[in-house]
């Protein structure tokens, strides 16, 4: 599919193109992304000395939401570019189950090439904004084992990798996807919101036959960032992935690179189907 150009429509007019993605990523989950979260009784930092999360380096800082009742299910979901986990889980917690955990890692900050090398928190590198601009291939590939090894830490203490789903923002959105599809379990689902599939040309092969994976994308249908077009060339992409059935594709009117509650509604919605109480 020629056609399908990973951050090749990501552009400014105004020209400082990663100094809008970082603001865009950092400040359009809610005006409450900075609120401290620590003294939240549903919030609790995964600290370093918390026995075996030592093994696993994202689970040594990341922010979960607490089930109210035995946790039998959980969501990992990345944040975007230059964000870190602690917006998204206060909007998480919006949606939160009783029987659901929701963890939120922060990416390590890494030089990224987009933004001069400068800095910031991503899961991966992003080379240009260009529609020939090369892929950060090892870091993609990186950044998914380490995901896989929050997916097999909770499975040892007990929530196995089918009552897991993973979801992600942006560009948290698009390392959900990659990591799902070259994952050797197959989760609950994939949760994608306003992103892409890295690597896409090393599909089908590089998938491990995940075939029946139910993945939810959406897409805000003013996101300047990311064009609705763009999201609609991943999800006809993954069709050719997985089956067709399995994907649903929902675009939202006068949604620009962000959510909105309509969007959470429809997540809250595709978890709940997916991740029941047992």
């Amino acid at each position: 599919m020629s056609s399908f150009k990973p951050l090749g429509h990501i552009q400014d007019p105004q020209g400082g193109c990663w100094m809008t993605m970082t603001k865009i990523e950092r400040e359009s989950k809610s005006k409450n992304l900075k609120k401290p979260l620590s003294g939240a009784p549903l919030f609790h930092l995964l600290q370093c000395m918390c026995g075996n999360n030592m093994s696993v380096p994202l689970l040594a800082e990341a922010v979960t939401v607490s089930g109210v009742e035995k946790e039998t299910a959980a969501v990992i979901f990345l944040h975007g570019l230059g964000d870190s986990g602690h917006g998204w889980a206060d909007t998480l917690t919006g949606i939160r189950l009783p029987h659901v955990k929701f963890i939120c890692p922060h990416a390590p900050p890494i030089p990224v090439t987009l933004n001069m090398k400068s800095m910031m928190p991503a899961w991966f590198d992003l080379m240009g904004l260009s529609p020939d601009s090369p892929e950060d291939e090892s870091g993609i590939k990186k950044a998914a084992e380490n995901i896989k090894a929050i997916i097999e830490h909770e499975a040892r203490n007990g929530i196995p990798p089918n009552r897991i789903i993973l979801g992600g923002f942006s560009q948290g959105g698009a390392l959900s996807l990659y990591t799902a599809l070259t994952c050797q379990h197959q989760l609950a689902g994939v949760v994608a919101l306003s992103c892409w599939l890295p690597l896409h040309r090393s599909f089908p092969s590089a998938s491990s036959g995940n075939k029946n994976l139910p993945i939810l994308q959406c897409h805000g249908e003013m996101d300047a960032m990311i064009p609705v077009q763009f999201g609609a060339m991943t999800a006809e992409k993954l069709k050719s992935i997985v089956n067709p059935q399995m994907i649903t594709f929902k675009t939202f009117p006068g949604l620009p690179h962000s959510s909105c509650p309509q969007e959470m509604a429809a997540v809250k919605e595709f978890i709940e189907k997916l991740l029941p109480r047992i």
